[in-house]
Formats: C-alpha cells, structure tokens, sequence
C-alpha cells in the first residue's frame, strides 16, 4: 500500500505508524462526562469500505495524517495533514 504523505510524496506503508480511526481528532470537552469520554475512548466501529484512520509518518517528515482508504479493496483515495484535515 503506498500512502500520499503531502509532504514527501508517496511512500510504502511500512514508513508509517497506524493510529486507528481518525474519531481521535474529534475528542469530547473536558467536561462532557463519563458517557461521553467511555464512547470516545470503547466504542469504534469496524466498517467494511472507506474509512478515515490516522497515520504517522515515522520514517520520514513526522507529520501526523488522515488517510481515506477503503478496507475493502485497499485502494487509499487521499491523505491530507491531521492538522488541516476536516474533522
């Protein structure tokens, strides 16, 4: 799987570091409470088709990435900086 860092250009996969599902950019209020936080931290789905996962570039600009993918086919559709990425 090569990924669109924009920065370096594209690269293999294995320069990356999987995060999970990018819902991380998107965190409760401190003071949104225990439901809220336990939803955050537990409960992820698990869908079959395009999802949107965070990424680290390990071996290369150090810049953190939302990378749309479909986990059906593999095929990865864009990645963009977690910093301007749309949350």
């Amino acid at each position: 799987m090569r990924i669109p860092c924009p920065i370096c250009g594209p690269r293999d996969r294995r320069e990356f570091y999987y995060a999970g599902d990018a819902v991380a950019l998107a965190r409760p209020v401190p003071g949104a409470g225990e439901a809220a936080w336990d939803s955050y931290l537990h409960l992820r789905d698990n869908p079959a088709g395009v999802t949107r996962d965070l990424w680290y570039h390990e071996m290369g600009c150090s810049a953190w990435l939302v990378v749309e993918r479909d986990t059906v086919s593999h095929k990865v559709l864009g990645a963009a900086l977690a910093a301007e990425a749309e949350r």
